[in-house]
């Protein structure tokens, strides 16, 4: 009997053992696989590249930079590459239509990973959805040739530099033109002194104190002009602040439009003249007629014509009335002489 007990006993600490090491066991896994949750606790997603670079099975998921799962599998769909990963099913609201995944490294080393950016908004992806791709980060392949391409362009700006092609060519190979650069430096230098020295209107300006003070009278003036205007004061503050100057504006504008309407629908001499065509054909007529008569006149056409044109009659008709002139001058001084009546009764 007492042998039978201690079997048992050492079956049951085997027992123990045996479950204090799987529980060890699954601490571990927990703690290893981190936020990426257990087999249960996980869902699956999809996103598509144009290029992995690197990426692999078992490539970490990161979301915001925290790791959240892994790559399960990466398939060459035509000229795409579908990558399929597993999430811990606790980020699902954050993975929705509006968020982007990214292809990011882990390390210096090249190890690649899928960033995700976390979004609120949008539809939340449904199990084996796809999360919208984003731009791709570029490439040390792709830096390598525009480092190399602007090498080159460097390259070939010293050459063109070093024989003399443009400005700054001229200026490193053209003795002349360092001449005269050195002059034009110099006379700038000539330049700042006289103004430093108060000399010309910007020196004075800058060294006379009485330019300043100048410059701040007028300053002052311009402000008290201004409170004036904000106080209604004068014609323009009356325009700005008085109401019944404004109103009488408005009134103005408003009859302005009344008598442009009143011209528009042809009411009035001014509307007709603008409006009734046979109005302005007969005032076209008669300035015809004007035109004729004018010309009549200067050709010496009729009696006005030749008056205006017929010198002999001119005098003729000036030496009447001078005669008539002292006619009646001779019969105000005697007037008996020209005016005698003689009544005969037979």
């Amino acid at each position: 009997m007492p042998r039978t007990r201690s079997l048992a006993w050492s079956e049951l600490k085997i027992g123990v053992v045996t479950i204090v090491a799987l529980s060890i066991a699954a601490m571990l896994i927990f703690t290893l696989t981190g936020s990426r949750g257990l087999v249960w606790q996980r869902y699956s997603l999809k996103t598509r590249f144009g290029n992995v670079a690197g990426l692999a099975v078992g490539s970490p998921v990161r979301i915001a930079g925290k790791e959240v799962g892994t790559v399960k599998a990466v398939e060459l769909e035509g000229e795409l590459v579908d990558i399929t990963f597993d999430v811990n099913k606790q980020y699902r609201t954050v993975i929705t239509s509006t968020s982007m995944a990214r292809l990011g490294s882990v390390s210096l080393l090249g190890q690649a990973a899928i960033d995700i950016t976390p979004s609120a908004r949008g539809t939340v992806i449904p199990d084996w959805g796809y999360v919208p791709a984003g731009r791709m980060p570029a490439q040390i392949a792709d830096l390598s040739d525009s480092a190399t391409q602007s090498i080159g362009e460097i390259t070939g700006l010293i050459q063109d530099m070093r024989s003399g092609k443009g400005t700054a060519g001229k200026l490193m190979t053209d003795d002349q033109l360092y001449v005269e650069l050195h002059k034009f430096v110099a006379a700038a230098g000539d330049v700042t002194r006289g103004l430093q020295q108060g000399k010309g209107s910007i020196g004075r300006f800058l060294k006379d104190p009485k330019m300043a003070q100048s410059l701040e009278a007028s300053v002052r003036n311009l402000q008290d002009i201004t409170a004036q205007i904000n106080a209604g004061q004068g014609s323009l503050g009356k325009l700005m602040k008085d109401p019944a100057f404004s109103d009488a504006l408005t009134g103005a504008t408003s009859n302005m439009r009344t008598i442009t309407e009143n011209l528009k629908n042809g009411e009035g001499t001014m509307g007709k003249l603008m409006t009734d065509t046979s109005l302005f054909n007969r005032l076209n007529s008669v300035t015809d007629r004007l035109d004729e008569l004018t010309k009549n006149l200067n050709a010496g056409e009729g009696t006005a014509g030749q008056l205006l044109k017929d010198k002999q009659l001119y005098e003729n008709m000036n030496k009447t009335v001078s005669e008539f002139s002292a006619l009646l001058t001779e019969i105000k001084k005697d007037p008996k002489r020209y005016l005698s009546v003689k009544v005969s009764i037979w």
